[in-house]
C-alpha cells in the first residue's frame, strides 16, 4: 500500500464552551518538514504532538494548526509593572522634549510597551488536553485516510504506466524479426558498393556480422526490463512506505530503456523506446509526491 505525500486532515470537537479545532496540510517532501501552530496554553504538550507526527506522517512538508475557540468572552485578569511604566513614559517625556514634541499620548504609547501589562496565564486542565488530544489524532487519522486515498490513485496510474511500458516491449519484440535482416542487407549494399560485389569475401562478412549482431541483442535488456517492473509492481503491493524503494527500482528500468535504444539500430524500435521513456517520465513525476 502507498501513500500521497499530499494530505488533508480536519477535525473539530466541542467542550466546556470551547471548540477544539486541529487542520493538518501536507505537500512532498524528501524529509520530514513540521510547522506547528500551537495555542501558548498547551506549548508544553509541543514535543509530545511532534514525536507523533514525526512516528506517523514520516516525510512531507506538514503544516498543522491548532486552535481553541471560546464561545463565551471571559475577562483575563491583568496587571500593571508601573515600574516599567513608569520607566517607558520617561523615555518617551524626554525624547518628545528634545525633539519638541508635544505628544499627548506618551501614556497610551507606554502601555503599549512589551510586559508593561501581564495577563494571568491560562491554566489547562487535563480534561480540557483530553480532548485537544482526542481532535488531534481524529484529524491526524482523517490526514492518513486522504493520503491512503490519493495513494491508491497514485497506484493505480503507476501501473497503467509500467503497463505501457511492457507493451512497448512487446512492439519491439515483433519488430525484431525485420531487424536483423535490415542490418544484413543494408551491410552487404554498403559493402557491394565499397569494393565491388565481385570482391567481397562473404565468409569474411558473415563472421564479421555475427560479431557486429551480436553486439546489437538486446535479449538481455528485455529479459532485465521486465524483471524490474514486475518488482515495480510487487513494490507497489508492499505494506511499507515505498517512495524511495521505487525510484530506485525506476532508474533502473531507465537504464534498460535507454540501453534498448542505444542498440536497437532500428528507426521504428528507438520510436518505440521514445515512448517507454515518456512513460517513465511520468512516474518519476508521479513518485515525487509517493511517500
Amino acid at each position: 500500500m502507498i501513500k500521497s505525500m499530499t494530505g488533508y486532515g480536519l477535525a473539530a470537537n466541542d467542550f466546556a464552551q470551547a471548540k477544539y479545532t486541529v487542520e493538518i496540510k501536507s505537500l512532498n517532501s524528501k524529509f520530514l518538514e513540521l510547522a506547528l501552530k500551537l495555542p501558548k496554553a498547551f506549548s508544553d504538550k509541543e514535543f509530545l504532538l511532534r514525536n507523533d507526527c514525526s512516528k506517523q506522517i514520516e516525510r512531507g512538508k506538514v503544516n498543522i494548526s491548532i486552535y481553541v475557540e471560546h464561545s463565551e468572552v471571559m475577562a483575563k485578569t491583568a496587571t500593571i509593572n508601573q515600574d516599567l511604566l513608569k520607566a517607558y513614559y520617561q523615555q518617551l517625556k524626554s525624547a518628545a522634549s528634545e525633539l519638541g514634541d508635544n505628544a499627548s499620548n506618551l501614556l497610551q504609547m507606554a502601555l503599549n510597551f512589551p510586559e508593561v501589562i501581564q495577563y494571568e496565564s491560562d491554566a489547562v486542565s487535563e480534561d480540557e488536553w483530553k480532548i485537544l488530544y482526542k481532535t488531534f489524532e481524529e484529524a491526524l487519522q482523517n490526514f492518513q485516510n486522504f493520503r491512503i486515498d490519493e495513494g491508491n490513485v497514485l497506484k493505480q496510474d503507476l501501473i497503467f504506466r509500467i503497463n505501457n511500458i511492457l507493451e512497448g516491449m512487446k512492439l519491439v519484440e515483433e519488430q525484431e524479426p525485420n531487424r536483423i535482416p535490415q542490418i544484413r542487407e543494408r551491410l552487404n549494399h554498403f559493402l557491394e558498393e565499397a569494393v565491388g560485389k565481385d570482391n567481397v569475401d562473404y565468409n569474411r562478412f558473415e563472421q564479421e556480422l555475427i560479431f557486429y549482431i551480436d553486439k546489437l541483442d538486446i535479449t538481455e535488456e528485455k529479459i532485465r526490463l521486465k524483471s524490474h517492473c514486475d518488482y515495480f509492481i510487487e513494490a507497489l503491493k508492499g505494506t511499507d512506505a515505498n517512495g524511495k524503494k521505487l525510484g530506485f527500482i525506476s532508474q533502473e528500468i531507465g537504464r534498460e530503456i535507454n540501453t534498448m535504444g542505444s542498440k536497437a539500430n532500428d528507426a521504428k524500435i528507438q520510436q518505440i523506446v521514445v515512448g517507454m521513456k515518456e512513460e517513465l517520465e511520468k512516474i518519476k513525476e508521479q513518485l515525487l509526491n509517493v511517500l
